[in-house]
């Protein structure tokens, strides 16, 4: 009875003691995990009035990519697991979140060390909370996003969330596509304007379908009816343009852009343990 019960504890504790990370899945697979909120008490820094929009609110999410060949993290969070009391939620600024990030992960089977690559749709604190996390991957940065992360002064964000990538092993990449594992399932797009070397995501998932993780590209299904864009974009201009190439190749491609920070959208997506594949 001892030797059973040992063998089951160990067997629950398995994904969070990190002693390996599942069998690849024989195709692409997607996870998405819950990482928080922002509370928008007023949407004029995204040049919308509160009663042009049907939720003010924006959602914060996190996405696994586990292909054959290796694991991808898709941004991390807004706050840091390291802020986070047992049975408290996690409150920075105007955001809010009662999961940790890093035992989301581990119920899924996966640790940091798991991790193959990292990848930020871009730098802005809503984004990096937990990036330091994942500095023993190999982080996929845009060229132009690289630079500006560590200039000095820094920029107007946190970069003490990201401050371990700075000695990270990474691979820069400049303005063009960047496929991941090169066999087209996995795809960083370019799309500057919210930032200089802001990026959305291209998953070519069997069952579901394709689809584009927007990054900050949008931030309201608003946006898609309206010529519109957040008033510190680097450049609106840009991100206009990055919109429309985008909405070409959605039209191409056939596929569904989940814009990340679509608080109602977000709502309805399977959550992890779940996944798309």
């Amino acid at each position: 009875m001892l030797v059973r019960f040992a063998l089951a504890a160990a067997a629950v504790l398995l994904p969070v003691a990190g002693w390996g990370a599942p069998k690849p899945p024989a195709s692409l697979r997607l996870y998405v995990f819950d990482c928080g909120r922002l509370k928008v008490e007023d949407p004029v820094r995204f040049d919308f009035k509160k009663e042009e929009l049907a939720e003010l609110d924006l959602s914060v999410g996190c996405y696994l990519v586990v292909h054959p060949k290796g694991t991808l993290m898709w941004d991390t969070g807004v706050i840091p697991d390291a802020m986070f009391k047992p049975g408290v939620p996690a409150t920075l600024d105007y955001a809010i979140s009662t999961k940790p990030l890093l035992p989301q992960l581990a119920k899924v089977g996966y640790t940091p060390a798991d991790i193959t690559y990292l990848a930020l749709s871009h730098y802005h604190w809503d984004h990096v909370g937990n990036a330091n996390a994942f500095a023993g991957s190999l982080w996929l940065a845009r060229k132009a996003e690289h630079e500006l992360m560590f200039a000095q002064p820094p920029p107007r964000t946190e970069p003490a969330r990201y401050s371990a990538l700075k000695n990270a092993k990474t691979q820069l990449i400049g303005d063009g596509d960047y496929d991941v594992f090169g066999d087209g399932t996995v795809v960083m797009k370019f799309t500057p304007g919210h930032t200089e070397g802001h990026q959305v995501l291209y998953l070519k998932l069997a069952k579901t379908g394709p689809i584009v993780l927007s990054g900050d590209l949008y931030h309201y299904p608003e946006e898609l009816k309206v010529h519109r864009a957040p008033v510190r974009d680097i450049n609106k201009q840009q991100t206009f343009e990055s919109r429309d190439k985008l909405q070409a190749f959605l039209k191409q491609s056939g596929a569904q852009l989940w814009i990340q920070h679509d608080l109602r959208g977000f709502q309805k997506l399977k959550k992890a343990p779940e996944y798309y594949d």
